[in-house]
């Protein structure tokens, strides 16, 4: 079956590759696949973002499976999903099509597909794997693939074995083996229709910005429609979100050696979805963090100290994060609510930083401290990237007014 899918396959797969255009050298490669006669194709858009971004230093080149070559148009980007089209130079050449059992959602878990690429430059590969339905907890609609997907594939197709496409090569999960994601063949389809709409964008980057608003917006809107539930902590009620798409967590320091001085039973919940905008730029994380602190042997004042330690901002600062943000300002005031028997009064931090090429865009890191008891404390911890400011400002003050007392 690999061996018939594969043997049609070459005329239609791209090899993509992103060139310092003074140098003409390459920089980063990837794989791509024609979707229509005239040249059209799809790729991921990590694989052409940093022509996107930076179209005066950078240019991007296709290598076909016949050692052919030539220039690359970048026509379209779709950011949330990792998807770009493109045109290259090739008339009347063989394309895929996509599967409308895929796209209409009643493809059957197990199927068997295949996932095609050049990985490591190595030359175009066909890998056999399982269709295992979309990915459970992602906010970005990923499709989980059980094959082993390496770099250099990402933009290539998975196919069924009638060699449509149902999906686009996009990740994988490091630290696990045979776990990888694809990018429905919807989302390409939909980039695909675009192109009747017009050619090339006037200014990608301003595609890239406008289009991070727009998922931004929706992004927080959906997590403040699902709101906080209450989840206890020791003598305390902490907020937890109630989105699906979080991933939680427990730890603690209690087998530490040597002996800590002072116990931290913690929770973390952590949503995926984080969106690729460059390569040292992924953005969209937001973490819910409680951590429940009671000394061992410290006195109050080494207590408060322990605290101060352990509720620092932890939003990126410095190095190569200069070049996408201003610096972090913050700001800290001890904060009490009108209902003082659920409430207990709170120290909190308020840390923020803006992003320089994206207007309104911010990172946040809401940090607040019981101040209740002299010798155990809650530290509680709400950490939004790319919020705007007003979108932080309300879930930051759902977020105190739900830490509470228990009852």
């Amino acid at each position: 079956m690999a061996e018939r899918i594969y043997a049609a396959a070459p005329p239609r797969l791209l090899q993509i590759r992103t060139l310092v255009a003074d140098a003409g050298r390459q920089t980063s490669n990837g794989s791509g696949f024609l979707v229509s006669a005239d040249g059209l194709a799809i790729t991921n858009y990590h694989v052409v973002s940093q022509a996107a971004l930076e179209p005066d230093t950078y240019r991007l080149e296709y290598t076909a499976a016949d050692g052919s070559q030539g220039r690359v148009t970048l026509l379209r980007v779709d950011l949330p999903n990792d998807l770009a089209l493109i045109r290259v130079d090739k008339k009347d050449a063989p394309y895929f099509r996509f599967d409308q059992a895929a796209i209409e959602g009643r493809l059957a878990k197990g199927e068997r597909l295949y996932s095609m690429g050049n990985p490591l430059d190595l030359g175009f590969t066909i890998i056999e794997g399982t269709y295992n339905g979309l990915a459970d907890h992602s906010y970005t609609e990923r499709i989980h693939f059980s094959g082993a997907l390496n770099p250099g594939m990402s933009g290539g197709p998975a196919v069924t074995a009638d060699g449509n496409v149902i999906g686009i090569n996009v990740a994988t999960r490091r630290g696990g083996q045979l776990i990888s994601f694809l990018v429905p063949a919807r989302f390409a389809v939909d980039l695909l229709q675009q192109a009747g709409e017009g050619e090339k964008p006037a200014d990608p980057k301003s595609d890239v910005g406008r289009q991070l608003l727009a998922w931004r917006s929706g992004l927080f809107k959906s997590l403040g429609e699902a709101g906080f539930r209450s989840d206890t902590l020791g003598p305390y009620r902490a907020p937890a979100t109630q989105a699906l798409w979080f991933n939680c967590w427990a730890s603690t320091n209690a087998s530490a050696t040597p002996k800590p001085r002072a116990s931290v039973n913690s929770t973390e919940c952590s949503s995926d979805t984080t969106v690729f905008v460059a390569s040292d730029l992924n953005i969209g994380a937001i973490t819910v963090n409680h951590s429940l602190v009671k000394t061992v042997d410290l006195n109050q004042f080494q207590f408060a100290n322990y605290l101060t330690q352990l509720s620092q901002p932890r939003l990126s600062v410095g190095g190569p994060f200069k070049k996408w943000y201003t610096p972090q300002r913050c700001l800290e005031d001890f904060v009490s609510v009108s209902t003082p028997r659920q409430h207990p009064p709170l120290h909190v931090v308020w840390c923020a930083q803006a992003y320089r090429r994206f207007e309104g865009l911010y990172d946040v890191s809401l940090i607040a401290v019981t101040q209740d008891q002299p010798l155990e404390a809650l530290v509680s911890r709400l950490t939004m990237q790319a919020v705007g400011y007003d979108d932080a400002i309300a879930l930051g003050t759902r977020f105190l007014e739900a830490v509470q007392v228990g009852q």
